[in-house]
């Protein structure tokens, strides 16, 4: 491998992975390379100098353009991932047999708005100040600071649809184009018994999937890997669903069976050993309580799988594009779902927490000439790190507000060695990290959790309390954020998701299925957000 960019001072090519090694056949740098060691004269060295220069502009045009696939809501149940053995992913269990799956990949926090706010602009919530769904990033994360602007100002042509950065704040502005059609009215299908159990909102649709926004928004980005490109494109495409409410045409709920469904892992009392402020955050008397007393439990998963089946369906029909285009050896692809999703663990539903469910995602990467095919990589990682490795995948100057670790090392070797831990926060000074073993809760009251994942997967027992264990939370404590930003305030009509972990605010009621459900499924607003 070579390289232009980062060379010792003897050297031309420094021999890491970045754009233009990939692309620069080592022949013509070896015999650059001995050009300039033999020095046969000034003008020879001058010539290749320039060479180089012009060889920098003509080859930017060839730098790898980025497919971006953003999920709202997917938990782990993918089938690759092992965790609900009825779900159906074939196409993003593709993907992951064609790149690096992270098995340990968690987001920056438990809610939309600041998961993405910090994905997208690099700056973790903890340094922002956005924590939650209700409070405006705008303020307080300036457009030149985002990812696809940094992409634009580079040279690339940045094109989204869909779910990018949290639909109440509506999309950046800095795009080439932006598709956000929402469209139509759908329909609940008449077998359906109504609108779901309290705020946990799921029925089946009386509708084709060519009804269904993000069969829209997967078209948009179909169009777009089938155009002419003049220089590099970054194709951000982001898929509503899983989102509530767990509403996608009949056919994907006939495929799960309600007699078979299968439960997640639960037990009685599991908050027994939960701090107060872990289970302000768990709220059981709400969701939970209402999921019990309606006996509709295995209706909810049955919805949930459906709606990922339906998901699934749609990023295969754009990996598809990809596959039949000119761009297919020359596009990186980044798959991550925003956050995770409880279905009733820890008598938990929705995300609002710090927990494994809530905060473990799909991440997968794809990247032409680096990633080895179908390798799962155990190494602990947070979508802080998504920023820092399109840069450098892509040979674009890392800004210097960008937080977080660039994970190309593991892309080129999975089994790399990596000592950092995945950082999760879900308001002011609630932090949840996770090793390759352990996760480590520590609250803004000071109470904590400690889970060993080898021999408690689906932390049920808290060892935080334990002296034994004092080593292993203390390693984890180095890594609190220094800086731990005072809330930002809840914009006007905001919901702020749920409780802090100090339990300062209260949740606000979740909104009531609209009159219209009677009749009509609601795809405006509610559904993008």
């Amino acid at each position: 491998m070579i390289c232009l960019q980062n060379r010792p001072r003897d050297r031309f090519f420094c021999g890491c992975d970045r754009w233009p090694c990939r692309i620069l056949p080592s022949t013509i740098a070896s015999s650059w390379k001995k050009q300039m060691r033999t020095r046969t004269s000034v003008c020879q060295c001058l010539a290749v100098m320039m060479f180089i220069v012009a060889g920098r502009s003509a080859f930017s045009a060839d730098r790898p353009n980025v497919l971006f696939i953003a999920i709202d809501d997917l938990n782990h149940w993918v089938s690759h991932l092992g965790v609900h053995p009825q779900t159906k992913t074939p196409n993003i269990d593709r993907l992951a047999s064609k790149g690096v799956s992270f098995t340990k990949a968690y987001c920056a926090a438990p809610a939309c708005n600041p998961s993405r706010a910090a994905l997208m602009s690099g700056i973790r919530p903890s340094t922002s100040g956005v924590y939650d769904n209700g409070q405006d990033w705008r303020p307080v994360i300036s457009q030149d600071k985002l990812l696809n602007t940094v992409f634009m100002k580079a040279g690339y042509k940045a094109y989204g649809a869909g779910k990018i950065y949290h639909g109440s704040y509506g999309h950046s502005d800095e795009w080439t184009d932006y598709f956000s059609k929402s469209g139509g009215s759908l329909k609940r299908h008449p077998s359906a018994k109504d609108n779901g159990v309290g705020g946990i909102n799921f029925c089946p649709l009386a509708n084709s999937d060519e009804d269904m926004p993000d069969f829209r928004v997967a078209d948009y980005g179909i169009e777009k890997l089938q155009e002419n490109h003049d220089s590099p494109f970054f194709l951000a495409i982001g898929f509503v669903k899983p989102h509530m409410p767990f509403s996608v045409p009949k056919k994907w709920f006939d495929m799960f069976p309600l007699e078979r469904i299968q439960l997640p892992p639960h037990i009685e009392g599991d908050l027994d050993d939960v701090p107060p402020a872990g289970i302000r955050m768990a709220r059981p008397e709400g969701d939970h309580a209402q999921m019990l007393k309606s006996g509709r439990w295995k209706e909810a998963v049955q919805a949930y799988l459906a709606t990922i089946a339906f998901c699934d369906a749609q990023v295969g029909r754009l990996l598809d594009a990809l596959e039949s285009s000119k761009y297919k050896d020359n596009t990186i692809v980044c798959l991550w779902s925003d956050h995770g999703w409880s279905l009733g663990e820890k008598e938990h539903w929705r995300k609002f927490a710090l927990w494994e469910e809530p905060t473990r995602t799909v991440f997968i990467w794809k990247v032409p000439g680096m990633t080895p095919e179908g390798i799962r990589c155990q190494r602990p990682v947070d979508y802080m790190s998504i920023f820092p490795t399109l840069c450098r995948l892509t040979d674009i100057d890392r800004p210097s507000h960008v937080e977080g670790l660039d994970i190309s090392p593991l892309l080129k070797d999975p089994a790399a060695a990596w000592t950092e831990p995945a950082l999760t926060t879900f308001h002011k000074d609630n932090h949840s990290f996770r090793g390759e073993r352990w996760r480590y809760i520590r609250y803004a009251d000071g109470s904590e959790e400690l889970y060993d994942h080898d021999a408690d997967p689906n932390e049920w027992k808290n060892l935080a309390g334990l002296s034994a264990h004092n080593d292993v939370k203390q390693s984890f404590r180095k890594f609190i954020p220094a800086i731990n930003a005072e809330e930002q305030p809840a914009a006007r009509g905001g919901n702020s998701g749920r409780n802090k972990g100090n339990g300062a605010q209260k949740r606000q009621k979740p909104a009531e299925a609209s009159s219209n459900w009677q009749e009509n499924v609601s795809t405006s607003r509610a559904d993008w957000t």
